[in-house]
């Protein structure tokens, strides 16, 4: 354990298989006597393991990836305690009105994860339909849409969230065709240009600005008509963006069999599957997004290069030849076994702290309810915009994580042009803060040097954070007409 890592976060921490085991065993068929003779130890022992009796031992942690084909990172705790975010969200919320102990949440989703999902799943709807029962409200006569099912692009976030936003048949593909194109930076447009043309019989022209429209109005970025063959990309672009998507073009036409794939191949009864039509016609857009940042930033290439410029961002888009916000969302997708990097979580958020991506490989995670803390530094990001500004943030429970934000703006072709502001953010537990050059000069190490952030207002448990602007869900308010606090929304320990 290093000097900057919090207690209990090194590598002697347990691995408790439980549920996970008891649930992959059953899918490939097996029952007790039969895994614990192909693992080589007793049944009783199989046992103790499924219920949270006895820790997963490194040699039998390794010998189960062998029998059941799965990585050692399956039986690791980030999963369990995003869905206990979520869970704990969920019965925070004055629908429930349930003041359960963080223990009891941890055991319910530990030892009962399907159970667990099926209430955050029923929470989600039952906050959907409200949304929707006010908003009709308002527009009387309309007819109420269906509020049974997920918005898709919220289907499609916890479809790549629980793939820790990396998909390792999509990074060979693209290893293997930027081998081919060698589409290095200032020359990447041209040789995907020709590329297209001469595999696909595609053409790409630059399309005007539509007639009789505003000076600077934006044309699509992109927009492909089969019939024809002809890709039309907006003038706007920059070279990188340009390359961005010829690259994404390239990917719906050549990946499609493999975009199919990753996007139907999930269990339909999931909650982190798509299963609408719609909801996997979007994932496949977003995995060729994915194949065309794996496609101009190589796997293997950009992972050096990451690791020798200590994820210099400024310096990884020169050599690359793309934007801030698409190399910071390449840097958390580095999660080859053998050869990880930085296992980041990555956002973007508009001032409003609206989250419109967010994809994770750690277990840092917001709630999806009640908005984000306003002491969270890609907030303090729009008061510099261009400046990438660090932090070292706590978590309730102690964990401690290092951040980094900074603003990026979209359009503005014109004095009229709208412009779109957002922040992005990455971020990784501590330990790892030392790898990256945004971390020098800061006391890693020192707990003086963490700002305290909750998940959210509503999830949050600390009881004196001077920003809250919700009271918290567990404890009831302490209505004193003699006492006035320097916190908002003070609250007694316990409900009445």
């Amino acid at each position: 354990m290093t000097a900057a890592e919090p207690a209990g976060r090194g590598r002697g921490r347990k691995v408790w298989a439980h549920a996970r085991l008891r649930r992959l065993r059953r899918e490939h068929g097996l029952n007790q006597v039969e895994l614990a003779r192909r693992l080589g130890i007793s049944t009783s022992y199989l046992n103790q393991i499924e219920h949270s009796q006895r820790p997963l031992t490194a040699p039998v942690l390794l010998r189960i990836s062998e029998v059941l084909g799965v990585e050692p990172e399956f039986f690791s705790g980030a999963d369990e305690e995003r869905l206990a975010t979520d869970l704990r969200t969920a019965l925070g919320d004055e629908a429930c009105d349930a003041d359960l102990p963080t223990e009891e949440i941890s055991e319910a989703v530990r030892d009962h994860p399907a159970l667990a999902r099926a209430l955050v799943t029923l929470h989600r709807r039952y906050r959907d339909a409200a949304e929707q029962a006010a908003a009709l409200a308002d527009r009387s006569g309309a007819p109420a849409p269906e509020p049974t099912a997920a918005e898709p692009h919220d289907q499609v976030r916890d479809f790549f969230y629980a793939h820790h936003n990396h998909f390792a048949a999509l990074d060979a593909a693209a290893e293997r065709q930027a081998a081919d194109l060698a589409p290095y930076p200032g020359r990447a447009p041209d040789a995907l240009d020709a590329h297209l043309a001469q595999h696909h019989g595609v053409r790409v022209v630059t399309t005007a600005p539509r007639a009789g429209g505003p000076p600077g109005a934006p044309t699509d970025a992109r927009r492909y008509d089969p019939d024809s063959r002809v890709l039309h990309l907006s003038p706007w672009l920059t070279d990188g963006q340009r390359a961005f998507q010829l690259a994404t073009q390239l990917g719906l036409l050549e990946q499609q069999e493999l975009l199919h794939q990753l996007s139907d191949s999930a269990s339909p009864t999931s909650p982190t599957s798509p299963t609408s039509p719609q909801s996997r016609a979007l994932a496949r857009i977003g995995l060729a997004t994915y194949f065309a940042g794996a496609l101009l930033m190589p796997y293997t290439a950009f992972h050096r290069d990451a690791e020798q410029l200590r994820y210099d961002i400024e310096l990884l888009q020169t050599r690359y030849g793309v934007g801030f916000e698409t190399v910071c969302h390449r840097l958390s997708t580095l999660q080859r076994p053998g050869l990880r990097g930085v296992p980041f979580s990555f956002l973007r958020v508009d001032r409003a702290g609206n989250i419109s991506k967010r994809q994770s490989a750690t277990d840092f995670h917001f709630s999806r309810l009640g908005g984000t803390c306003p002491l969270w530094t890609v907030y303090e990001a729009f008061s510099t915009p261009g400046r990438v500004l660090p932090q070292v943030a706590e978590m309730p429970d102690g964990k401690r994580h290092f951040w980094i934000a900074r603003t990026v703006t979209r359009g503005g072709w014109g004095h009229r042009a709208a412009r779109a502001t957002f922040a992005v953010a990455l971020g990784c537990e501590l330990r790892h803060a030392h790898r990256l050059i945004y971390s020098d000069g800061i006391a890693l190490d020192d707990p003086r040097a963490a700002t305290p952030i909750g998940l959210g207002c509503r999830s949050c448990e600390r009881r004196d954070c001077a920003q809250r602007a919700r009271p918290p869900a567990a404890g009831a308010l302490a209505i004193d007409p003699d006492r006035r606090s320097f916190v908002p929304y003070p609250v007694t320990e316990t409900r009445p």
